[in-house]
């Protein structure tokens, strides 16, 4: 008996005329609420060739907006990603530290910056950097969307490494402590390797949050990144807002699908390379790391 039968009923005669039923009635109203959302921006003239055209014909708003502002996107989350996640696999592990000292304020760390909004920590962090740094003007809303990114999401990677290594059988640490391993080479040698490939959907998951957080830098401080550029392109360009969010929003799902790809391969490699136990952490769990109100808060930045 296949995977497939045993965890599903073969369905019968009834039960493929109903499912072709649903799927008639869910393409006839996904067909109408397309047609109802097209008539609106007809209606709106939102479809003229205008409004589009720009993209297509003329290069500078590619040159001057849209590529400038992905390179600021992508400089904002690649800093916050190298700083959070070494930073976040230290605070997993000191998280499950045998002493006392050091777990207790290391959790103190984590549920502090995890519980608080992102967009809070980078308007503090920006605040911080004007009262007590020399950094120019133009570079500070920068350094405080990397410092708010990398506090809170280090706190959150530090919650998926700790569920991550949790998840390991714990013979994995009986059979390191029989062979005479300390515990910083069990952990080391043992159980991370292992744990990196149980972690890996989480860890994308949240990823992706990060690419998606930096607009919130363009939102509030002045951040030239990829979404905020929406604003110069209407103003230039002849108030074709939706049709700069909709290219905007392509750009986002294309550069995160790319992520999740390359997330994809690495995990088969590794799993291919016969480091894991079979255990996976996927994108549900990296939102209970994130918290109810900020995984929400998360989902609906784009």
């Amino acid at each position: 008996m296949s995977a497939t039968n045993v965890l599903y009923d073969v369905p019968g005669p009834g039960a493929k005329r109903r499912n072709i039923i649903y799927t008639i009635v869910f393409l006839v109203l996904f067909g109408l609420a397309a047609w109802w959302v097209l008539s609106t921006m007809a209606d709106k003239n939102q479809l003229a060739s205008e409004k589009w055209s720009p993209f297509v014909t003329d290069s500078r708003v590619w040159t001057t907006y849209i590529l400038p502002g992905l390179g600021v996107t992508l400089q904002a989350a690649a800093l916050s990603v190298v700083i959070a996640l070494p930073l976040g696999a230290v605070l997993g592990i000191g998280r499950l530290s045998d002493h006392r000292w050091i777990r207790v304020p290391v959790g103190v760390v984590v549920e502090f910056f995890r519980a608080i909004p992102v967009l809070i920590m980078m308007v503090f962090a920006a605040q911080l950097y004007v009262q007590f740094t020399d950094i120019p003007s133009d570079s500070r809303p920068l350094y405080a969307v990397v410092t708010g990114l990398v506090l809170y999401n280090s706190s959150v990677i530090a919650e998926i490494v700790r569920a991550g290594i949790l998840s390991l059988p714990y013979g994995q640490t009986d059979a390191s402590k029989a062979i005479g391993m300390r515990k910083g080479q069990t952990m080391t040698y043992v159980l991370l390797p292992q744990a990196v490939t149980a972690m890996l959907p989480a860890l994308v998951s949240q990823l992706v949050v990060i690419v998606k957080d930096t607009a919130l830098g363009g939102a509030l401080l002045g951040l030239q990144e990829l979404l905020s550029q929406n604003r110069t392109i209407t103003a230039n360009y002849g108030a074709n807002t939706i049709a700069a969010f909709t290219v905007i929003a392509l750009i986002y799902i294309v550069l995160n699908f790319l992520l999740t790809s390359f997330a994809g391969w690495l995990e088969k490699r590794l799993r291919r390379a016969k480091r894991s136990t079979g255990a996976v952490l996927g994108a549900g769990d990296a939102d209970m790391a994130n918290g109810p109100g900020q995984a929400q808060s998360a989902a609906g930045n784009i």
